[in-house]
């Protein structure tokens, strides 16, 4: 038999270590030790001591938070511009649908282009809601993208913290970044003016051409009603009605309160551009170098070539084999 190799444990139990104070060890240690240790706050730290200690962040965790949080607001801000695309989609499918109605024969009425006009107003007012809440995402986007990440990439410029308030105040307080009329008048510049100028040129168009073309105004004001509705009053109220659409888009020009997607005129700044042109300016500097010491050793090289022809030397490969002079061959060498 094996006499007994394994070394005998003497000493307190497990148990009796957790309870008794082992010698030599302070108070602080033990507690150190512990792996579970319910700390209770001193006499002189409040509460709101203790959660300004549990906010402290390190730069890791800081990053990570932001890294995290900048791709949540990208993906909302993606939904919603893609909701912007889906009510202009359904403007001019609609238009094109009762266009080709319209126009593929002359027995069909001209009152449906007009009830058109209605309905792309109301896809309009639809679009405008829903690009508020696209601003909304689009503004904090904005604001991480020039607060946080601009200054990580140009670290010689300001330290500007006030990003942080004001997305912090964002988070706690949300609200519209664009008034409403604002909202109506960038989607109308930008998509559903043209529209509306098709739908009226259509709707002229129609009423000149069905049945047979016209030259003569009364008869085309006569053509223009609407069952009980005098075709002048019909005329009337579709010019009243582009002329309102296009006085609200050039009066909402200069409404430029939202600064998510386009920056206002007197707070943008042509600084980055000058730096992103010393970059270029920089890199172009570096290639031009590098193109120089390539042509540098292009020319060493073939003075290298020339001058064993002329010798008469032999001239040793990077393969470590030796060409003959006068000879660019690969098969004319030794080894």
């Amino acid at each position: 038999m094996k006499p007994e190799t394994r070394p005998k444990v003497s000493g307190p139990l497990p148990g009796a270590r957790s309870s008794e104070r082992g010698p030599g060890r302070s108070p602080q240690q033990q507690a150190a030790g512990a792996p579970h240790v319910t700390e209770i706050p001193a006499a002189g730290k409040t509460p709101d001591a203790l959660n300004t200690l549990r906010r402290k962040m390190s730069p890791a965790e800081f990053n990570t938070a932001m890294v995290h949080f900048y791709r949540g607001e990208v993906q909302r801000s993606n939904t919603w511009r893609n909701r912007l695309d889906t009510t202009t989609n359904w403007a001019v499918l609609t238009a094109g649908a009762t266009l080709s109605f319209a126009f593929s024969a002359p027995a069909n009425p001209h009152f449906v282009i007009i009830i058109n006009s209605v309905l792309v107003a109301f896809f309009l007012f639809m679009e405008a809601r829903r690009y508020r809440y696209y601003e909304i995402w689009s503004s904090r986007v904005r604001m991480i993208e020039t607060g946080y990440f601009a200054q990580m990439l140009l670290p010689q410029t300001k330290l500007d913290d006030e990003w942080a308030a004001r997305l912090a105040e964002e988070l706690v307080t949300p609200h519209f970044t664009i008034s409403e009329w604002e909202a109506v008048g960038r989607r109308l510049r930008r998509n559903y003016l043209w529209i509306f100028a098709l739908l009226a040129l259509s709707w002229n168009l129609k009423v000149y051409l069905h049945p047979v073309p016209t030259t003569n105004f009364d008869v085309f004001i006569e053509r223009a009603a609407v069952g009980l509705l005098p075709g002048s009053v019909v005329f009337m109220v579709g010019v009243v009605f582009n002329m309102v659409i296009l006085v609200f888009a050039l009066a909402t020009v200069r409404l430029r309160e939202a600064t998510g997607e386009v920056l206002p005129r007197h707070e943008f700044s042509f600084d980055t551009f000058r730096r992103v042109t010393d970059w270029t300016r920089a890199a172009a500097d570096g290639r031009r170098s590098a193109t120089t010491v390539r042509a540098k050793r292009a020319r060493a090289r073939t003075r290298a070539r020339t001058a064993s022809m002329t010798t008469g030397e032999w001239k040793k490969l990077d393969t470590g084999e030796w060409m003959k002079p006068g000879t660019d061959d690969i098969h004319k060498t030794i080894s």
